[in-house]
C-alpha cells in the first residue's frame, strides 16, 4: 500500500475518533461512527482497533466514563451523570462505571467530595511533592 493511501486511511479513522470525542453525549452507534470515516462497519472496527487498541464501542465507553468521573467529581447525581453521558439507564451506567473504575459512581462521588473538602481545609497538603521539593518546601511549613 502506498504511503499516501495509508495516510488517507489514518485520517479517516482519526476523523471518526474525533467524532466520538466530540459527540459522546449523543446517542451514537457503529453505523453513524463508521459513516464518519466512510467505511463499512466491519472494516472500520478492524482499522480502529488496529490504531487505538480497542473497538470503537469500547473507546466510546471509555470516553463516557472519563467524562462521567469529571461530572461526578463536581457533585452531580448518578442519575444526572448517566443521562449527561448518554447511558441507557442509571443501572447500566453504574455497572459499567464500577467495571471500569473499580467502585460505584456514588462511592466515587463521595470520595471526590471528601477530597474537595480536604483541599479547601489545607490546600498545601495537595501540592505535588516534586513541586514542593523543587521549591524547598517541607511538610513542616504547612
Amino acid at each position: 500500500m502506498k504511503q499516501y493511501e495509508k495516510r488517507y486511511l489514518y485520517q479517516r479513522i482519526v476523523k471518526a475518533k474525533l467524532f466520538i470525542d466530540n459527540n459522546y453525549f449523543n446517542p451514537l452507534n457503529l453505523d453513524n461512527i463508521s459513516g464518519e470515516a466512510y467505511f463499512s462497519k466491519y472494516h472500520f472496527i478492524r482499522l480502529f482497533k488496529l490504531l487505538y487498541g480497542k473497538t470503537p464501542n469500547n473507546y466510546l465507553i471509555k470516553v463516557r466514563i472519563d467524562h462521567a468521573k469529571t461530572i461526578l467529581a463536581k457533585g452531580h447525581s448518578v442519575l444526572e451523570t448517566s443521562m449527561l453521558v448518554e447511558f441507557d439507564s442509571p443501572t447500566s451506567f453504574t455497572g459499567t462505571f464500577k467495571k471500569h473504575v473499580g467502585m460505584a459512581p456514588s462511592e466515587y462521588r463521595s470520595e471526590q467530595e471528601i477530597k474537595r473538602t480536604a483541599i479547601k481545609a489545607n490546600p498545601f497538603l495537595f501540592v505535588p511533592n516534586c513541586f514542593a521539593e523543587t521549591h524547598g518546601w517541607t511538610k513542616q511549613q504547612f
